[in-house]
């Protein structure tokens, strides 16, 4: 009898892993050895032409103490994790109350307003570079019209960060929907019950809209904060880096060391470190958010 449920429960896990058994390939080759041969890698000196050669912590040891553009480059990265990551979870969070309110033709809105997220990101930074263009731009020529002198948005060390940070939210429409799905969630009777308690628009703002939507925005704000931390193809088009290495930024500068210099191992040195400071990053929102998340849910148990 035993025997039979046995061979029952191992025909069932053959059949199951024989329907799981393209993706767990597709991982095992796709994922997995990529992942542990960079691991060895990062560890080697490796150009893909000769054979890896074990080289211990050097990449490591080179990464901190020698490479000035390392700690350029991760300078860069975490101002724009300061600045532009809470800008556009702001802008969208602002877009989205907007798109809540209850006017003729909102969805027309709300549709015009997300089209910009779908834009390839290559078709939005060769837009971008003529709209930023000192010269010629739409937006230098706005400002002359105020009687202001537009700076080189791109050509300015000091300005560059701050024009790609304004690009930035031209893209918030993606987190603007889930915004908008999460204020369209918040129960009514709340509000009513604060109108009640007197409470005016700015007190079911901060006391009713910010904690209901606190998921969503600690779910943008994981969202972002790794995708901030990989922010690449927008300089590759439109800057390379410069000005003075203004916007070098840390998924750029390993691309290079990696296609550019063949230094695959020292690349994948950096990727382990990137990948260690992004999980300390989020490990850091996800310890803070009980503080700040509020879940319905839990609460009520």
């Amino acid at each position: 009898m035993r025997s039979t449920e046995r061979r029952r429960n191992l025909r069932a896990l053959a059949a199951g892993l024989a329907f799981a058994s393209p993706w767990l390939i597709g991982f095992a080759i796709f994922t997995a050895y990529p992942i542990c041969a960079s691991l060895y890698y990062s560890f080697t000196r490796y150009d893909t032409l000769s054979t890896p050669h074990w080289v211990g912590l050097q990449n490591y040891m080179r990464l901190l103490t020698e490479d000035e553009l390392f700690w350029k480059s991760l300078r860069n990265t975490l101002f724009t994790v300061a600045f532009g990551l809470p800008a556009s979870l702001v802008a969208g969070l602002a877009l989205a109350l907007l798109l809540n309110m209850k006017l003729r033709g909102m969805a027309l809105y709300r549709t015009v307003f997300y089209i910009p997220s779908i834009v390839p990101t290559v078709a939005s930074a060769v837009l971008w570079m003529w709209l930023l263009n000192p010269q010629i731009g739409l937006i230098n020529r706005l400002l002359a019209l105020a009687g202001v002198q537009g700076p080189g948005w791109l050509t300015d060390p000091a300005w560059a960060k701050p024009a790609l940070i304004l690009m930035g939210l031209w893209g918030v429409g993606g987190s603007m929907i889930i915004y908008l799905a999460g204020l369209q969630d918040v129960p009514r009777e709340l509000y009513e019950a604060a109108e009640i308690d007197g409470a005016g628009g700015v007190a079911k703002f901060r006391h009713v809209t910010i904690p209901m939507l606190s998921p969503v925005i600690f779910f943008n704000l994981v969202m972002g904060l790794i995708g901030t931390f990989q922010y690449f193809t927008q300089v590759y088009v439109m800057t390379q880096g410069g000005p003075q290495d203004a916007t070098l930024f840390y998924a750029l500068h390993l691309f290079n060391r990696a296609f550019t210099d063949l230094q695959f191992g020292y690349a994948s040195a950096m990727a382990w470190i990137l990948f260690a400071i992004t999980v300390l990053a989020t490990a850091l929102v996800f310890r803070t958010s009980a503080r700040w998340v509020y879940y319905p849910g839990e609460m009520r148990q």
